[in-house]
């Protein structure tokens, strides 16, 4: 008897977890409108807000000389991608914004890519192509996002945040980027974020 009501009470459980999971209801938290830009990928091809419409991205800024997070950011972008295609979702793309676009040619951005294990590479876009100003400017009118290249030395100072924007180029929700904590970081928040996202916005 004692087993019965055991396995009952799994049963109500595990139905419970699944009925939430399917009515989890996305919430945005941010409305930041993304100004028009032009660059260029680290495939060397054009990436402008315009191309980017149609499907929601995930950003964030780094730059390849970076010392301290841009690194980790990158690899817990990754993680964050396997969950995407664990739960097999596909119509998405990963922008990277470098903060130090003098430095920072394809090249150079498609070299340090390259330590990287990823998931799927077609979705990335790590763009430059643009100066310094432009970079700045535009992280602060987009995303509210400091940008500032120093006085002295070369380690630009930016956020640690990831930018989920949907479909017709709006900032809905962030995440922290890195924590010293892996705990930290959401990295089955912001996939399920996406996913409940394509799944609401576009109907697939």
């Amino acid at each position: 008897m004692k087993m019965k009501l055991k396995g009952l009470v799994l049963l109500i459980v595990v139905a419970s977890f699944l009925s939430a999971c399917s009515n989890y209801d996305f919430k945005p938290t941010t409305e930041y409108e993304i100004e028009d830009f032009k660059a260029v990928d680290h495939r060397g091809d054009t990436v402008s807000l315009e191309s980017l419409k149609g499907k929601p991205w995930l950003a964030m800024f780094i730059f390849t000389n970076c010392t301290t997070v841009c690194q980790p950011m990158t690899f817990n972008m990754t993680e964050i991608q396997q969950r995407l295609v664990d739960r097999g979702v596909e119509d998405y793309n990963i922008v990277a914004f470098s903060v130090d676009p003098a430095t920072d040619t394809p090249e150079v951005l498609s070299k340090y890519f390259s330590h990287f294990t990823v998931p799927d590479e077609s979705k990335w876009h790590l763009v430059t192509g643009y100066d310094q100003k432009f970079i700045e400017q535009f992280a602060l009118n987009s995303f509210k996002a400091l940008v500032k290249m120093p006085q002295e030395g070369d380690q630009v100072m930016h956020g640690v945040t990831f930018y989920l924007v949907d479909e017709n180029g709006i900032s809905v929700k962030n995440y922290s980027g890195y924590d010293e904590d892996p705990k930290g970081v959401q990295f089955d928040t912001i996939a399920i974020d996406m996913e409940t996202l394509i799944e609401e916005r576009l109907g697939k």
